[in-house]
């Protein structure tokens, strides 16, 4: 199995940002211990904090990818642009949170991606990277 691990805006600060509520390790341990489960399978990562360029990863892994893992950041709430993206592609997408977005701010329980994507799992921290992409063997 193929998968793309995708990361949006300002996960590249995972591990030094608000720990109490995306913890203490850094984005690069995160994928590492993704990279050591999944290690039978082909596991790529790509992190921006730039739209257009999340948008261009998810368009590149057609053909490429079983299934894309998206933790879109903040663009999950706005980005009608990474939605797009999503629906033109027949690559499986699971929306991915570290922390539970229900239990947030009120801007964090919307998601404009949600709708176009083969599940949403959120509040199971870093694993919610592993449940995703298990929900592909199924």
């Amino acid at each position: 199995m193929k998968l793309l691990f995708v990361n949006g805006v300002n996960l590249n600060m995972t591990g030094l940002r608000e720990k109490g509520v995306y913890g203490t390790q850094t984005l690069e341990e995160i994928n590492a211990e993704i990279s050591e489960y999944f290690k039978g399978d082909t596991c790529e990562f790509y992190q921006s904090n730039i739209e257009g360029e999340i948008c261009t990863a998810i368009q590149n892994a057609r053909g490429k990818f079983d299934g894309i893992i998206l933790n879109a950041g903040a663009f999950t709430h706005y980005s009608y642009a990474i939605r797009d993206a999503i629906a033109s592609v027949e690559v499986p997408v699971v929306e991915v949170h570290i922390s539970n977005v229900h239990a947030r701010e009120e801007f964090r329980k919307n998601s404009v991606i949600s709708e176009v994507c083969k599940g949403v799992i959120c509040g199971f921290g870093k694993n919610g990277y592993i449940l995703a992409g298990e929900s592909f063997k199924l």
